[in-house]
């Protein structure tokens, strides 16, 4: 075999992964050169003579492991955007390895001796409050990690730790598998109703599987408007089944997994300490403990439910002018939803896309950035990226350039669903500066020809993910595991959600929402009826994301998960929550990859609602100050939320932003629930 590129310096721009030169053989020598090379550091800075201190300790432990970082972003990025079978299998041996090999680092007794002693000692170490987080952060993660636990209780946590990495990586694989091969193929009979863009992206995706006529995938931005505009309800009922019915086919059923899963959670906390899981995950986010986060639902869950039988009601009248049957079901919701929409609103999904083109709303996105934090992005055509359809800009401020952004917006075979920010680098200067390299994803219907539409929820989604991105490309750290994403997860998902607020500010719209055809500005009443019908829905909305979250809560809040029937506990609980049946679930257990493909949102798939108070809070400054673009709101915003990562307290963040603390109340009539 040549030289293993993943061993070399990448003498690329950015220092940017060489894609062209990466095969997948090329990942597990690597890591196992890697792993030794990162265990070295660590022995090494165990054995120092001199006593420990801040720099040979914690920050020595910041610079430690970079190679091995620099694989793993790599593998986790490649596995999520442009995988394979053969990267599958890579991915499947590396799960438990890289959880055995993060064990050997963080229950490794000498380094932890010297990390605890200094510990002990931070308030009488003069450390400003950027290295007193990391020294805190460091002595969390290796406590939470078992670095206090002695004899089989360590030994047994890592086993669990490592099995826990196996079956996530087995659960996300499967939910991928359903994703990718499933298609509801359609001929000239079955496309009543859709319209031009939908049966566009419908006929781009049968060429792409080599299928005849058009398919619908279950990529979200197939599957919902063909729920949304399909006249033929068996179609709209086959699709939906097949939607919700992920992770549940016969041959990769993601129910025993998931089982498993929760078992070994539960054992994993009560190793700790720990009453649940969701007490242990809860406790190293902004919530601090699940009584917080019931207190926030419990001002949510009944409101929205009575929003959602008023819905019902009003979809239940146009149900009967269309001759359509009145015990409304989930596959009827969307369709009917945009009847209604169009009657009482007088407002047409199909007549709002065409003046959201993604090469605009791209546009927009840069501006709007332009204009808050100084940021300008600059195209780079000679890198070579891992795929045709991913693009790079540099992205400057100051003249200076201080990061690359990548953009992979649309869905296919290779690529899991949904839409997330992930990087290749993390920003930092702790032992030299390094720029971060961000990467955004979504799961766009690429059209076959002309532009890409998006409806609102999608610019939504691209404004959101681009928030995410901007909290990556404007992290002013010292240390690299204080960037800013690397967060509790209940406010890094402010940064996101406040950006969406952006998408419909109208001298944005004014200048960036065109008509694909004509060039025409999006008409000043037609953006009035965006925001008259913001509050349709929402009870619809709301109840599908509140579910998904106390059902999560749920799981995780067991003691002990042994003998759980993953099916019967999700009927039972819907059935106590008072679930409508119409409304369903933002997701099912079978298929939620927040919380068992990973643990980074285990019992925490309540942090967007709560990033959502912060966020109602934040705009509310600007909306206060009668301009969109306050200069000085701006530089708050980025210092004190998109630049600041965790090397700041956030609470005390938010309040020197926002000038007090965050109340629920903006959120609530926000969705219309007040």
């Amino acid at each position: 075999m040549n030289a293993n590129p993943l061993l070399q310096d990448w003498n690329t721009p950015h220092q940017l992964p060489p894609f062209d030169m990466i095969r997948p053989e090329h990942f597990e020598p690597a890591f196992d050169s890697l792993f030794a090379e990162h265990l070295a550091q660590i022995d090494a800075l165990a054995a120092l003579s001199e006593p420990a201190t801040f720099e040979n300790t914690a920050a020595a432990f910041d610079r430690s492991g970079l190679r091995l970082e620099r694989a793993q972003l790599l593998l986790d990025n490649l596995t999520s955007s442009e995988t394979s079978p053969a990267l599958q299998e890579v991915e499947r041996v590396m799960a438990s390895k890289l959880a055995e090999h993060r064990s050997r680092i963080y229950m490794h007794a000498g380094f932890f001796a010297r990390l605890d002693a200094i510990h002990a000692q931070r308030d009488s170490l003069n450390l400003n409050e950027e290295q007193g987080r990391l020294l805190d952060l460091i002595h969390r993660d290796f406590v939470r990690a078992g670095a206090k636990l002695q004899g089989a209780a360590r030994q047994r946590y890592a086993e669990v730790v490592s099995k826990l990495a196996e079956l996530t990586t087995a659960f996300g694989q499967n939910v991928l598998a359903d994703e990718s091969e499933y298609t509801l193929p359609l001929t000239e009979n079955d496309l009543a109703g859709l319209p031009p863009f939908l049966l566009d992206a419908a006929r781009a995706a049968a060429e792409a599987r080599q299928q005849p006529g058009w398919a619908i995938t279950l990529s979200r931005s197939s599957i919902v408007p063909f729920l949304t505009f399909s006249s033929r309800r068996d179609l709209r009922e086959q699709a939906w089944r097949a939607w919700t019915g992920r992770g549940e086919h016969p041959e990769r059923d993601n129910r025993p997994l998931a089982k498993q899963i929760l078992s070994l959670r539960a054992e994993q906390a009560k190793l700790l300490g720990y009453a649940s899981f969701a007490d242990y995950a809860i406790a190293n986010r902004m919530a601090g403990a699940p009584a917080a986060v019931h207190a926030l639902m419990n001002q949510v869950w009944e409101p929205a439910k009575a929003r959602f039988e008023s819905e019902k009601a009003m979809l239940r009248e146009e149900a009967a002018k269309l001759g359509e049957p009145a015990d409304i079901q989930p596959w009827d919701w969307f369709y009917l939803a945009e009847k209604v929409r169009i009657a009482r609103y007088a407002l047409d999904d199909a007549e709002i896309k065409p003046y959201f083109g993604l090469e605009n709303m791209i546009a927009a996105m840069f501006d709007v950035a332009g204009r808050l934090f100084g940021l300008s992005f600059s195209e780079r055509h000679d890198l070579k990226l891992y795929h045709p359809d991913v693009r790079a800009w540099d992205v400057s401020r100051e003249g200076k350039v201080i990061a690359l952004f990548l953009g992979d917006n649309y869905a296919r075979q290779s690529k899991r669903g949904g839409a997330w920010m992930h990087v290749y680098r993390w920003q930092g200067r702790n032992g030299g500066e390094t720029l971060p390299i961000v990467v955004n994803n979504n799961n766009f219907a690429k059209a076959g020809h002309g532009q890409t539409l998006l409806s609102f929820d999608d610019v939504r989604t691209l404004f959101h993910e681009f928030g995410h991105g901007l909290h990556g490309m404007l992290s002013n750290v010292e240390y690299r595991l204080l960037a800013s994403p690397n967060s509790p997860w209940d406010y890094v998902e402010l940064p996101s959600q406040l950006m969406e607020n952006w998408a419909l500010v109208p001298e944005v719209l004014e200048k960036h929402a065109r008509h694909a055809e004509t060039g025409a500005a999006i008409p000043a009443e037609l953006v009035a009826k965006i925001k008259a019908a913001r509050h349709f829905n929402q009870g619809f909305e709301t109840v599908r994301y509140a579910a998904s979250t106390l059902i999560d809560l749920a799981l995780h809040e067991r003691d002990d998960a042994d003998g759980i029937d993953i099916a019967a506990f999700e009927t039972a609980e819907r059935e106590r929550l008072g679930v409508p049946p119409a409304a369903g679930m933002n997701h099912r257990p079978p298929h939620f990859g927040h919380i068992f493909s990973g643990d980074a949102y285990a019992a925490g798939y309540y942090v967007y609602m709560w990033a959502e108070v912060l966020e109602a809070e934040a705009f509310g400054a600007f909306e206060e100050a009668g301009d969109p673009f306050d200069p000085e709101l701006a530089d708050k915003l980025y210092r004190y939320i998109y630049s600041a990562g965790d090397a700041r307290e956030q609470r005390a963040a938010f309040r020197a932003f926002r000038g007090r603390d965050p109340q629920a109340e903006a959120m609530l009539k926000s969705r219309g629930l007040r």
